[in-house]
């Protein structure tokens, strides 16, 4: 299962997002864009997003910690786990 999250340390939102993937014992690669202009460029790029997290699950960007959670609560989170 491939889940990539851009992130930044002070991030409450990023934190939040991390804490419900380990909940469901989901690995992830953390790709922090702290200081560092070439990550966050590319995360723009990849995602269209400015803001952190920035949350790809497989090939398909779900959006930020709020669309992590709306998926959650809409069951559709672990299916979409499961595809990756």
């Amino acid at each position: 299962m491939a889940v990539d999250i851009y992130t930044k340390v002070t991030c409450f939102y990023c934190m939040r997002a991390k804490s419900l993937l380990e909940q469901k014992e989901v690995s992830f690669n953390e790709i922090k864009i702290d200081n560092n202009n070439e990550l966050r460029n590319k995360m723009i790029e990849r995602s269209g997003g400015v803001t952190v997290p920035q949350i790809f699950i497989g090939e398909q960007h779900v959006g930020g910690c709020d669309d992590l959670f709306a998926l959650h609560a809409a069951n559709e989170l672990d299916e979409l786990l499961a595809k990756s």
